[in-house]
């Protein structure tokens, strides 16, 4: 079982007891605005994505993290590597990615949670690039990419809501030279 630590997280795999806390999260319709269609999810939905993120674990060696805040065991959401299966024409692919409950924002732990992700993702999985997929005008995310070391490449649109998204990426020589 992978768990990583950073100076105020827990990024470890998930337990029946997020589920809960995860479901309020994916219950803010401003967590979730700039999620597909904006629509949130219910416990029973949230139950059958964290089914399908460990899953993931198994069947690819990487996943979503439950993220915890290291001082009050509280669940503050996720980060963690996934296929955007979403998104044909950016894979192959592995997108790093993050959501947060809105009493975790602006303290730089979205920021500070996909940093851990991606290092793991490029040096402990050897992968060769990372993605990352926000919509057009979700500024909040475009900065956590920024600041990760990515550029954008590309901008479509999302097949399944229409929405306009834009990719952002970051290759292993890039990450390297970054990180020295």
């Amino acid at each position: 079982m992978v768990t990583l630590e950073t100076a105020r997280l827990i990024l470890r795999r998930w337990r029946e007891e997020d589920i809960a806390p995860m479901a309020a999260v994916n219950a803010d319709p401003e967590v979730m605005r700039w999620i597909r269609d904006g629509s949130v999810r219910d416990e029973e939905q949230t139950r059958r994505g964290v089914r399908a993120w460990e899953s993931e674990w198994e069947s690819q060696g990487f996943g979503l993290f439950a993220v915890e805040v290291r001082s009050t065991g509280e669940l503050a959401g996720f980060t963690g590597l996934s296929v955007p299966h979403f998104l044909p024409e950016v894979l192959p692919a592995v997108e790093v990615g993050w959501r947060l409950g809105r009493s975790h924002w602006g303290q730089g732990l979205a920021t500070e949670a996909a940093a851990a992700a991606v290092r793991f993702g490029f040096e402990e999985r050897g992968l060769e690039r990372i993605v990352s997929v926000t919509q057009v005008g979700n500024n909040a995310s475009e900065r956590i990419m920024a600041k990760l070391g990515m550029h954008p490449v590309r901008e479509t649109v999302h097949p399944t809501c229409g929405r306009r998204v834009r990719v952002f990426e970051l290759s292993s020589d890039q990450y390297v030279t970054t990180t020295r």
